[in-house]
C-alpha cells in the first residue's frame, strides 16, 4: 500500500470533519476497483466495525464492502457476521448506511451473493415492526436492484418481487415495486 493510501485511512480517523470526510471519499473512490493492499486495512475495518463512534463503524463497514472485491481469500465470509450486525447499530444512519452498502459485497462472487441475498431477504420478511422498517426495506430492494442491474440474475429479481407481494400495505407495495420500474 502507497504512503497516499495510508494517509488517507489516517485522515479517515481525524477529529477534523473536512478532512475526514474528504479522505472517506478519496477511499471509497479507490476501492472502487479491485486494490491489492485489502488484507492490510482489513483486521483494522474489521475491529473498527465495534468502535465506540458509530461514524467509523459506518465507515468501517461501507469500505469492508468495497473492498469485497479484493478479497481472493473470501475472509469476507468470516467476517460477514460482524458486519451484519451494524445493519441493526443503535444510531439508525449508521445501520441503514450498513443495510445501503451490503450489495458491494453481494457482487464479490456466488457464495458472497447467497449469504447477501439470505440475510436480506430474511431482514425485509421480519423488520416491519422495527422503527424506520419501511425505510430498511426500500433499502433492502435498493439493494436487490443493483445486484440485478449488474448480474441480471432472473432468480433474485423474483425473490424480491415475491418479497414485496408479501406486504399487507398497498401503499408501500407499491412504493417497493417502483423501485424496479
Amino acid at each position: 500500500m502507497d504512503q497516499k493510501i495510508k494517509m488517507l485511512f489516517e485522515d479517515s480517523r481525524s477529529t477534523d470533519k473536512e478532512r475526514m470526510y474528504s479522505s472517506y471519499l478519496a477511499i471509497l473512490e479507490a476501492t472502487e476497483q479491485p486494490v491489492d493492499w485489502a488484507y492490510e486495512v482489513w483486521d483494522g475495518l474489521v475491529a473498527g466495525l465495534g468502535h465506540k463512534d458509530n461514524h467509523q463503524r459506518s465507515r468501517a463497514v461501507q469500505y469492508l464492502a468495497n473492498l469485497a472485491k479484493s478479497d481472493p481469500d473470501k475472509r469476507m465470509l468470516e467476517d460477514f457476521p460482524r458486519i451484519w450486525v451494524v445493519t441493526k447499530d443503535e444510531k439508525f444512519v449508521t445501520a441503514r448506511h450498513a443495510v445501503q452498502s451490503m450489495w458491494k459485497i453481494a457482487l464479490a462472487g456466488p457464495e458472497q451473493n447467497e449469504l447477501v441475498t439470505i440475510h436480506l431477504s430474511d431482514r425485509f420478511r421480519n423488520c416491519e415492526e422495527e422503527k424506520n422498517g419501511t425505510l430498511i426495506r426500500s433499502d433492502i430492494q435498493q439493494n436487490f436492484r443493483n445486484i440485478y442491474d449488474v448480474q441480471q440474475d432472473e432468480n433474485l429479481r423474483q425473490t424480491a418481487l415475491q418479497l414485496i407481494d408479501s406486504v399487507d400495505d398497498p401503499k408501500y407495495k407499491k412504493k417497493y415495486k417502483a423501485i424496479w420500474k
